[in-house]
């Protein structure tokens, strides 16, 4: 599987290029704290493969990496995505790393 740390993100949306970003997380974990990704909940991402895109890098997380990469093995196994990348360490790496002001609870 392949996998962007939290700095490498934080370059690519600094940069400007095209990716899209799911966030697999529940919605009151969204509410709380989010990236401005597109919330898909785990239970709902193989029927909602059709917002996904397939013609950019697309970076799917969660809070720690653990839903993010079941919903790839499905959305790779099912549907045959090529170009999606698991967020190493969730959004909690990304608080860590990059943002200490989001509250992910």
């Amino acid at each position: 599987m392949k996998e962007v740390t939290a700095s490498e993100l934080k370059a690519l949306l600094d940069s400007g290029q095209a990716i899209q970003i799911i966030d697999v997380r529940e919605s009151y974990e969204y509410e709380a704290a989010n990236i401005g990704g597109e919330l898909i909940p785990l239970s709902t991402i193989g029927d909602s493969a059709d917002r996904i895109r397939r013609d950019i890098p697309v970076v799917v997380h969660c809070k720690a990496g653990m839903r993010s990469a079941a919903a790839i093995y499905e959305l790779e196994a099912r549907h045959g995505f090529t170009n999606l990348h698991n967020l190493k360490g969730g959004i909690l790496a990304y608080a860590n790393d990059i943002d200490p002001t989001l509250q992910v609870i």
